[in-house]
């Protein structure tokens, strides 16, 4: 059996307060990398002006102050600019997001095991966190 290079990735855009995440947001993701929850893949920032304009930022074009050493990019482009500008018409003028390419690390032997088995996956949807919790808090 051939074990795969990745597992299934994803293609996130956060928003958060200001023009780039905070501390405690860049330690969460730091401790699911550190836990090989994720890989980190492409990380890209976006802005959109008050007046509507899009500002893209790609993490090699950071100020060298701004940059994020820690931060360990396994494949910078998998998010293309055609991508980014598409999300980036969901952001209200004033914002500022992210752009994250991220491998499910722990998915990577069991897509390796289903495809070599002949299975394959039919269908996959994300649930958001807030809808979750709040499904089931009404339930309470």
């Amino acid at each position: 059996m051939e074990e795969y290079t990745y597992g299934p990735v994803e293609l996130l855009l956060i928003s958060f307060d200001g023009d780039r995440p905070g501390p405690a947001l860049r330690q969460a993701l730091l401790d699911l990398i550190e836990e090989r929850t994720i890989t980190l893949l492409d990380l890209i920032f976006v802005n959109r002006t008050a007046d509507g304009e899009v500002l893209i930022v790609e993490m090699e074009d950071l100020p060298e102050k701004a940059q994020l050493p820690d931060l360990d990019l396994g494949e910078l482009g998998l998010a293309g600019i055609d991508d980014v500008e598409e999300l980036a018409t969901q952001l209200e003028p004033g914002t500022s997001a992210a752009v994250l390419v991220v491998e499910l690390t722990w998915a990577r032997h069991f897509a390796s095991v289903l495809a070599a088995s002949g299975g394959a996956v039919l269908h996959q949807e994300r649930i958001p966190a807030a809808a979750v919790n709040a499904v089931l808090e009404a339930a309470r």
